[in-house]
């Protein structure tokens, strides 16, 4: 047994690096003197450190600690997603008006940010219920606080306590979902649930029923992570009130570690026999009742609601909040495929959001922090005032869109695709439609950029550091080249969903 769990240890080294970052941070802010800096500085070189030794288990495809964690592909995906957002996150952080004023301790901020994303790396590999909970908890519980980091701003506090009461609620239901689950299959390992699952189905009546019921609360938490309609209210507040950084991180990464349980959880328990030697016939849905389309209203419903309510907003924080929420709608598209084609669609997606959406972030903080403000009203006549970072913020918006020659456009034709060939056409063209109704508001600001003028009839030029511009194009060159030169990261989420096997 213990040589066992030293082995296994072997393969948790990205996560135990993530925990020595932890401490090393507390202790760190504890006896420096400048401790914000040195903070980050430690923050910066343990995910540069993990990220290295997830790199390194990149052909790794095993389970450790009985199933608890799969070390495998798709899990080295969207940790790589996750810790490239956490990386820029840090970077993003340096340079942040408003979490760097006078007076402001930030050792706690950076000590929460390496907590926050060691949940969501647990999150991309957990293969056991109990495992998905708790490490949602400790990603859950980290955000709670450091949504109401900047506690003087008035709407921070009412972020961090709306926060808490959605998270809250959805994960009770999440985990009376589970302890269903675990009732009806006495198991919670993901892979022995789905053994069992025809035994469940088998004894019809109320244990279908129960299973069903379980499935759904369990989806609830699922759901709650990834701001999905109508799990999503706490999203427009929290991303408001926040630390844009914080709202930047939870908009991508979070997002990430949801998507990656809700596949594991879905495509393993309910649909596949392959990722494990299972006997033939041994994995089951259930009878008359079809996963798809409660995913197919959840995205028709996430993607909808998030692109009609964003007309409406004149706050840019909140705006890309509301798109971030239509975004999980196009994710769930692929979701709704749950083939290897629709999953290896989302992975693609999501390292085109990734650029695209910090970049939109980034650019809006960069903003805020010359003009001290965030509305859409003030952003008139920008583009003579800061015709780089305009650009580059017309870019990223564009790509959010979906069109080309951007990478948004590869992004979501690959998603369309998916949909097309497995016959969910209606669906791909009520995600086409809403593509359209998001270009209108995104366009809104293009134009008060480049075709308004401002209040002052001579504003000065907006500088930017050398730094805010090297960060600026890390950022636009793959949003760019990513919609010319795509084939390398096709191949890599191809790759990534192959433990799955063939559907």
């Amino acid at each position: 047994m213990a040589e066992l769990i030293l082995q296994d240890l072997t393969f948790f080294t990205p996560e135990i690096a993530l925990t020595v970052t932890l401490l090393l941070a507390i202790i760190t802010d504890l006896i420096a003197k400048r401790s914000a800096q040195v903070v980050a500085a430690v923050t910066m070189a343990g995910f540069l450190v993990t990220g290295a030794l997830v790199l390194g288990q990149s052909d790794t495809n095993t389970s450790i600690f009985f199933n608890m964690v799969a070390v495998d592909p798709f899990a080295f995906f969207f940790k790589i997603v996750i810790l490239v957002s956490a990386i820029l996150i840090v970077v993003f952080s340096l340079g942040s008006a408003e979490l760097n004023s006078a007076g402001r301790k930030l050792g706690e901020y950076y000590a929460l940010l390496v907590a926050l994303t060691l949940g969501m790396v647990l999150m991309a590999g957990a293969s056991n219920l109990l495992m998905m909970y708790l490490a949602l908890e400790l990603s859950s519980l980290s955000s709670y606080v450091l949504a109401g980091y900047t506690r003087e701003a008035s709407d921070s506090s009412e972020a961090s306590l709306k926060y808490v009461i959605y998270g809250a609620f959805s994960s009770g239901l999440m985990l009376y979902g589970i302890s269903i689950i675990y009732g009806l299959t006495g198991s919670l390992d993901i892979y022995t649930i789905n053994q069992n699952l025809p035994s469940v189905l088998a004894a019809g009546g109320s244990a279908t029923f129960m299973l069903l019921i379980a499935g759904v609360l369990t989806l609830v938490g699922f759901g709650y992570k990834i701001s999905a309609v109508p799990f999503h209210f706490w999203a427009p507040d929290v991303y408001e009130g926040a630390p844009i950084t914080i709202t930047a991180f939870l908009a991508v990464a979070s997002k990430a570690g949801g998507f990656a349980m809700l596949i594991r959880f879905l495509k393993v328990t309910f649909i596949d026999n392959s990722a494990v030697a299972l006997p033939a016939g041994a994995w089951a849905t259930l009878q008359g009742f079809e996963w798809t389309q409660i995913i197919a209203a959840l995205s028709v419903l996430t993607m909808t609601l998030g692109n009609v309510v964003a007309i409406w907003q004149n706050n840019m924080k909140r705006l890309l909040a509301y798109s971030s929420i239509a975004h999980a709608g196009y994710l769930l598209m692929g979701v709704v495929v749950l083939n290897n084609e629709g999953i290896a669609a989302i992975l693609l997606y999501f390292v085109i959001y990734l650029f695209m959406n910090l970049g939109a972030f980034y650019v809006v903080m960069l903003i805020a922090n010359k003009t001290g403000s965030e509305d859409i009203e003030d952003y008139k006549g920008l583009g003579a005032r800061a015709p780089f970072l305009t650009v580059a913020l017309a870019v990223f918006l564009i790509s959010l869109t979906g069109l080309p020659p951007t990478a948004g456009f590869i992004g979501k034709l690959y998603l369309f695709a998916a949909l097309i060939n497995d016959g969910w056409v209606w669906l791909a063209v009520v995600g086409a439609l809403n593509s359209v109704i998001a270009l209108y508001y995104y366009v809104r600001v293009l134009r008060n950029m480049f075709l308004r003028q401002g209040a002052l009839e001579v504003a000065e030029a907006l500088s930017f550091g050398k730094v805010q511009t090297v960060t600026t194009l890390v950022l636009l060159v793959p949003t760019l080249l990513l919609g010319i030169y795509f084939s390398p990261l096709v191949q890599l989420a191809q790759a990534s969903v192959r433990i799955f096997g063939t559907p």
